[in-house]
Formats: structure tokens, sequence, C-alpha cells
């Protein structure tokens, strides 16, 4: 599977980073340099701008690289930042936020999320999704929210397919997901069998976090966490809201959300004893 779109523009943007600081020029000594404003260099830094063949090429000549296999492959990702991704065939469905999230998924090595109160999309059955989907959003078409399904739906291929390797989910779920009956009983019953099922799969983990563990150290919200599998890339965090997300990768947020995990993973219970509360929780839905 080809880089994804959002995987493209955030390695370039690394890339260049990477280069300049290697130049030992500071963003704005960068930008007089080529009789640019600051502006413009930030924000192809911080990828809210592609950059042109020529705008590219006078980057990498201000910063004296001289690796021509080097400079195709940043010129091969600057001319691909743009093309499609799968997502892309939803338009007015999807926000660029929530594609910058699929694209980031695409290209996870791993993946570990917490939730408070609803199950995770990538984990979500079609009827439970449905239900989520549609208290948030009452006034839109029966068809709009079926799309959104399968949005939703076709994120979750990553996690069978062949190649690449798919990225290894950890999860740790709220006591409060489970007992909170989304859809009603029999859609209820039916998630957290789902949920049971994923165990026999090498590469999901399900770990449920009991009320009786008291309070800890992500009682402010859920989030989630992806890595890669370019050594140089610490990762990020997303936090998702009522009115879209944030994505935070800055070194000193990245080490307390690392933090945060794993107090999260000692709290909650084992992958087995887990497996053991989901059945039980079950029974109270039938």
């Amino acid at each position: 599977m080809p880089a994804s779109p959002s995987m493209r523009r955030r390695r370039l943007a690394a890339e260049l980073r990477k280069t300049r600081d290697q130049s030992g020029l500071q963003v704005t000594e960068a930008a007089r340099r080529l009789g640019w404003q600051a502006s413009q260099l930030s924000r192809i830094e911080n990828r809210q701008s592609g950059v042109t063949a020529p705008d590219l090429r006078k980057l990498l000549d201000l910063y004296e690289v001289t690796d021509e296999g080097y400079r195709s492959y940043l010129a091969d990702l600057a001319r691909r930042v743009n093309e499609r991704g799968w997502w892309q065939k939803y338009a007015g469905l999807i926000g660029s936020e929530y594609a910058d999230l699929i694209g980031l998924e695409e290209e996870a090595r791993a993946i570990r999320s917490y939730e408070q109160e609803l199950v995770p999309g990538l984990l979500q059955t079609p009827d439970y999704a449905r239900a989520a989907i549609r208290i948030g959003r009452p006034t839109e078409t029966t068809g709009e929210i079926g799309r959104r399904v399968e949005i939703r739906m076709e994120r979750q291929e990553i996690l069978v397919r062949s190649d690449p390797v798919p990225p290894r989910l950890n999860v740790v779920l709220s006591e409060a997901v489970l007992r909170r009956p989304v859809g009603g009983n029999e859609v209820m019953r039916a998630q957290i069998e789902h949920l049971m099922r994923p165990r026999d799969r090498a590469n999901v983990t399900i770990q449920v976090l009991p009320f009786n563990a008291g309070v800890h150290p992500s009682m402010v919200g859920p989030f989630t966490v992806m890595t890669f599998p370019d050594p140089d890339d610490l990762g990020v965090v997303n936090i998702e809201f009522a009115t879209g997300s944030v994505f935070l990768e800055e070194p000193d947020e990245l080490r307390v959300y690392e933090e945060v995990w794993s107090a999260l993973q000692a709290s909650a219970l084992s992958a087995d004893d887990s497996q053991a509360f989901l059945k039980s929780t079950s029974f109270g839905y039938r």
C-alpha cells in the first residue's frame, strides 16, 4: 500500500525541517535568504501548505543538499502530496482533520487508544456506529448516516490487511463504555461480543479500566497515540472534541501521554481478565 497523502506531507515537512536544522539556519534566516516571508516557510514545515518543485529546489540548494537520490525522494513526496486517498471519494463528509486521522491510521505501526464513553471507531459494529453517529447528527438523512458508517467500516480494514503488516491496536476502555447502552440492548450485546472476538487477532488487545480502579491520570478525556515505522518519527497524539480534533507532536507532549498510557495499562485489567469482564457484562444486555 502506498503512503497516504497525509503521511507524505508529514514526511516531507519533517525532512525539510531536518535539513534546515542540519544547515544551521533558523526559519527567519532561511526565509530571508530566499526572499520569502517567514510564514511561508513555516506553513510548509507545519504541513499547512505544500511546496512547488521550483521552491523545493531553492530550499535544497540553500540547505546545500547535494545527494541526488535524496533530492529525488523529496521531489517525489512533494509531487504526490496531493494524491487522493480512498477516503477522498467521500468528499463533503470528511473534513481535513478526519482525513488526516485516517491517513495517519493507514501508516501507523501501532495505535493506542483510551476511550471513556464510546467504543473506538476501529472496533465498532455497523449498528453501533450508526447509533453513535446518528445522535450527533440528528438532521442528516439515513443515506448520509449510512455513508458515514461506510467510512468507519472501511477504516477498520487496516486491522485485517496482509500487506503492509497491519498496525498493532491496543485499547483501554473505561467501564462506562460498556455500561452505556448505545443503540439499545441488542446492538450493545452484539458490540460487546464483537469486542471479544478481536482477541483471536494477534494485533488487537483490549483492556477494561473498571470503576473500582479509582482515579487515574486520563480522567480529563480520551486520546489516541499513533507511532510509525520511521524511527525518526516520534509519533502523534490525537484528541477529539465536539467541533474537531487536535494533533499533538511536540516531544514534551508525547512524553506526557506515554506516561499516562503506562499508568492506564497498569490500572486496567489484564487482557484475559478483560475478556471475562466483557463476557459478564454482555449478559446484562440479554
